[in-house]
């Protein structure tokens, strides 16, 4: 569930040459080349505007703390979720998997949805330029109908 509030809706902006920026926003949207974010913990919050560009992600996130000691499961050969599942290898090597319904070549970015429901992001948006590779990973259902296939329709 993402974290909506009076407030705006917790995101951690993570930008492509390392920094982060954790807050609120009321003004993502996807095609948009620009938002702003009210940094969190502040008296008087400072909104900074970001552009989309310099990002690797938009984390909408459950809490803000998270879990530190949180190991990411990315085996999203075996999750449960909507959407084509993908495996997706960012340009500084973190990888990220679980599943989007809204993938296209010719946009800015793709919302993806974690495969590991016990990590802290309820969902992130993937900027398309700071990714190095996207694996598209075949699930339970269409492994077995392709080992079906494999076998002339026979089933073992």
């Amino acid at each position: 569930m993402i974290a909506v509030r009076d407030d705006g809706t917790r995101v951690v902006a993570r930008f492509a040459d390392g920094r982060m920026l954790k807050g609120t926003t009321h003004d993502f949207a996807p095609i948009k080349t620009q938002f702003h974010v009210s940094e969190s913990g502040k008296v008087a919050a400072q909104t900074t505007r970001i552009n989309l560009a310099e990002l690797k992600a938009v984390f909408f996130v459950k809490t803000f703390a998270g879990d530190p000691g949180h190991v990411a499961d990315n085996d999203v050969a075996e999750a449960r979720g909507q959407g084509r599942r993908v495996r997706v290898t960012f340009n500084d090597g973190e990888v990220v998997a679980g599943f989007t319904m809204g993938f296209s070549d010719d946009k800015p970015g793709f919302f993806l949805i974690p495969a590991d429901a016990a990590c802290n992001n309820a969902r992130m948006f993937v900027v398309r330029q700071a990714v190095r590779s996207i694996e598209w990973v075949a699930g339970p259902v269409a492994a077995a109908a392709g080992a079906l296939a494999a076998s002339g329709g026979r089933a073992r």
